[in-house]
């Protein structure tokens, strides 16, 4: 089992480099960031520092999407950032909802996802590309040759399924294992069925991590299974809510849904709350205390999970990142 940590763009820069180094002390071996560039700052100069000030931890997105950049501005950018660290860059991508709908647009295809992951990690690698309207090929003369690992975050069936076909891993905004398990599973025969080799996919489950009273635990992560559910209402409107395509357990808590307000997208001040029961909190999230977190880690690891996400989201984010270095993650080593 991995172990990542995620921030959002307003911690501040100081403490984020503190983080990220405890963090790699304390056995994390992913630093992912969000990436959506109204709602927070940039996030690559931050991964260039951390990176500076790391070892051996890995940095990405999480997740970026084809339609804030022009195609070879985002290689090059990831580019740099693998060749400035030895190759720690990882490329996540989603459909663009916080940074698209914030500004009025929709959302990427799926097909437009998966080429912008076949196109970037082509100039990354130093191949010759042609991609949209560019009249001329592009080319990085500078490209050494990296190989950067992709993710597709998803829940709907089309996503998994292009997750499964066109990356090397599935990122799943959940921790609760039998969703987790069902999933992947979609992922892995997907890409099966692609005539890919599968034994080395991976999944990711993000969620918070909070330690303590389980009451104060859910009252700090309450906002999460709202993010959660502002993706789940994109599946019910193209599936229906009856629909027998995701399980019941995923799409029946958002039935006393209100709305959602983008501009406080994955915060705790967010209106619409009110929804969010104390069973789903405790489903989605990862809480109690650290025999709890090891317990539901392994229930992951059997669903077919191979890195555990943290989202720095919620407070306490020494104390989160120390009692894993020290209690939790050793029971995976």
């Amino acid at each position: 089992m991995e172990f990542g940590i995620t921030f959002k763009g307003f911690v501040e820069h100081d403490r984020a480099r503190y983080l990220i180094q405890a963090a790699e002390y304390a056995g994390f071996s992913y630093c992912w960031f969000y990436d959506s560039h109204i709602l927070w700052r940039d996030p690559y100069p931050a991964m260039a520092m951390g990176m500076e000030w790391t070892q051996s931890m890995r940095f990405g997105p999480l997740v970026t999407n084809p339609d804030v950049r022009d195609w070879s501005v985002a290689a090059s950018l990831f580019g740099s950032l693998a060749k400035q660290s030895g190759g720690r860059f990882d490329l996540a991508v989603g459909r663009g909802d916080s940074s698209r709908r914030v500004m009025g647009h929709k959302p990427a295809t799926l097909k437009r996802v998966a080429e912008f992951i076949e196109k970037t990690k082509a100039m990354v690698r130093g191949d010759e590309v042609t991609y949209g309207e560019v009249p001329n090929p592009v080319q990085f003369p500078w490209a050494v040759g990296h190989e950067i690992p992709s993710w597709i975050a998803a829940y709907g069936p089309l996503a998994l399924k292009t997750a499964g076909e066109s990356a090397d891993g599935v990122v799943l905004q959940i921790a609760e294992p039998g969703l987790c398990k069902w999933f992947t599973d979609q992922c892995l025969e997907a890409g099966r069925a692609a005539g890919r080799d599968m034994s080395a996919y991976r999944s990711m489950a993000a969620a918070p991590a909070y330690f303590g009273d389980k009451q104060r635990a859910i009252a700090a992560t309450r906002w999460f299974p709202a993010m959660v559910g502002n993706h789940v209402a994109d599946i019910v409107e193209k599936y229906g809510a009856d629909t027998d395509k995701v399980p019941a357990s995923l799409t029946s808590y958002i039935e006393a849904r209100r709305g959602y307000d983008y501009s406080k997208h994955g915060q705790s001040d967010n209106p619409y709350l009110d929804f969010i029961t104390d069973d789903i909190v405790e489903s989605f999230c990862v809480l109690g205390e650290p025999e709890d977190h090891i317990a539901k880690i392994r229930d992951l690891e059997a669903a077919g999970v191979t890195q555990f996400n943290i989202y720095l989201d919620s407070g306490d984010e020494e104390e989160i990142i120390a009692r894993y270095g020290r209690e939790v993650i050793p029971a995976f080593r």
